[in-house]
């Protein structure tokens, strides 16, 4: 009877990273597949236009190969290379602002108009709020609440103590509240 072996994806990400640095450049490619969508998705939230998310995520991942060589095997490849394209995003926000509003046709379904424009308005008005938060705010809250990420895995991408992850994420919190209660929306 054969055993079967079942390879983690981190031990996948682990190879990956020591073929590429054995000059196996392809090797790259098959976690910038992986990795992808869901850096893609992070990005977008953070900067709030999909034309900037693909510049922002090019350049993470040019940014995570050139310095691959600093990667720590010890750690989780993702949680670097979120790092990576979270510093990436603020970086760019930071050289950007202030920032362009929201696509305005984000589409809802939603079978009753009135509904649908309530939802809309709300929904903007949220990722409005999001996108004036501090960069470091606006971090915290994507990874946890969009990309849901446990505390653990987003002190470990943004380099911070989980304590402060919780800090940062009630202050986000709270802001966003006063946000929205400031354009009438009371939960």
């Amino acid at each position: 009877m054969a055993e079967l072996y079942l390879v983690q994806e981190e031990d996948l990400d682990r190879i990956a990273v020591e073929r590429c640095l054995q000059g196996d450049v392809d090797a790259f490619g098959t976690l910038v597949e992986r990795y992808q969508r869901p850096v893609f998705n992070t990005v977008l939230h953070m900067v709030g236009d999909a034309e900037d998310a693909r510049e922002v995520c090019q350049q993470a991942f040019m940014k995570a190969f050139e310095h691959l060589s600093s990667y720590d095997p010890e750690r989780k490849f993702f949680s670097w290379l979120y790092r990576v394209a979270v510093n990436e995003s603020i970086n760019h926000l930071k050289a950007k602002r202030p920032h362009d509003p929201l696509d305005e046709t984000f589409e809802h379904p939603r079978p009753n108009p009135a509904q649908h424009f309530e939802e809309l308005e709300e929904w903007t008005h949220l990722h409005e709020a999001i996108m004036d938060l501090e960069p470091n705010y606006r971090a915290v809250i994507i990874l946890r609440h969009f990309v849901h990420f446990s505390y653990d895995e987003i002190a470990q991408i943004l380099d911070l103590a989980e304590k402060t992850v919780k800090s940062r994420l009630f202050t986000a919190r709270q802001l966003l509240r006063e946000a929205l209660e400031a354009k009438g929306h009371v939960h």
